[in-house]
């Protein structure tokens, strides 16, 4: 490998071989490939150096190939195909004959919401694919989609970095959950209501503070968290039958794995709504395998949102 001119290889020079193998002539050549004749003649005298045969040799009008030029033919065609096919014009990706893995990143939030729906509608397009749900949070998922080569990531990240590109799925916002015989609680909850009841919340960074806590503080007032938790279910199995609160996402108050009679109502704070994205590493964005992942997770995920909100 030591020993070859890899400054003198050019892929121009193998479709000028091409061309001259099926034209034989220097003139046509230059024809079929919109060059001048001169740079034609240039590109051949390229090549006999490079491969070290004359490899056409003049006959009247005509020129004749070599017995090395014959053997090389097929390569040089193999090798062009190889390039315009799997390079320069990949096929379309087949996800029924798809046998690889979709890696997706999830926060808490998307996991609960959306796995199950992700799964049914990948498997059944991919019937042969394998499902990797990756959890992840804003902030490691940065680093966990390099390590784990994760394809896509969902959650609530803004302020991405450059090296990301995002897609808008949709617009959460929130609502209080609680056990009204356990709290003596009834729609609509006031302000006074509210901070007087014990409070539970979903804090993934284990702090037992959030937004609301701030925008409380400006209007002078302060509520008392009893427990936090990372986990969702941990927190909505701890409403039942106790005197709790808890500000959660709409559509997370709306999930039907828990079979219990829990009420909810708008909250007397102001909470800013947040936005749910799809990102990705912009290197690969024009990837088939990924475009036709992007697409069919936008559109299950649309389907379920869609679903959650007619349950009113």
């Amino acid at each position: 490998m030591s020993n070859i001119n890899w400054r003198g290889v050019d892929l121009n020079l193998l479709i000028a071989f091409s061309a001259l193998m099926e034209t034989r002539s220097v003139t046509k050549a230059a024809a079929k490939l919109s060059i001048g004749q001169s740079a034609m003649s240039h590109n051949l005298s390229r090549l006999r150096a490079l491969i070290d045969d004359p490899l056409f040799e003049r006959h009247g009008h005509q020129m004749i190939a070599t017995d090395k030029a014959t053997e090389l033919a097929p390569v040089v065609e193999q090798i062009l195909q190889l390039v315009t096919n799997e390079i320069l014009q990949p096929d379309d990706f087949s996800p029924q004959e798809y046998h690889g893995i979709f890696r997706i990143g999830l926060t808490d939030y998307a996991e609960l919401l959306f796995a199950p729906t992700l799964f049914d509608a990948i498997r059944h397009a991919a019937p042969h694919c394998q499902l990797s749900f990756c959890n992840i949070d804003r902030n490691n998922y940065q680093q966990a989609v390099e390590a784990q080569k994760i394809d896509l990531v969902i959650g609530s990240m803004t302020d991405l970095p450059r090296e990301f590109d995002a897609q808008y799925l949709y617009t959460e916002d929130h609502v209080c959950l609680f056990d009204a015989d356990a709290t003596g609680l009834a729609s609509p909850i006031d302000l006074a209501r509210y901070i007087h009841t014990p409070q539970a919340l979903v804090t993934p960074d284990g702090k037992l503070a959030s937004k609301v806590d701030s925008q409380l503080q400006q209007q002078g007032f302060q509520r008392h968290v009893a427990v936090g938790s990372g986990n969702f279910m941990t927190i909505r199995h701890l409403l039942t039958g106790r005197n709790l609160v808890c500000v959660v996402s709409t559509l997370m108050a709306k999930l039907d794995v828990f079979h219990d009679n829990l009420s909810q109502c708008r909250p007397p704070v102001d909470i800013p709504d947040f936005d749910i994205n799809m990102l990705w590493l912009k290197r690969n964005t024009n990837h088939p395998r990924l475009e036709w992942l992007r697409q069919c997770v936008h559109d299950a995920i649309t389907a379920r949102v869609n679903d959650l909100r007619r349950l009113g």
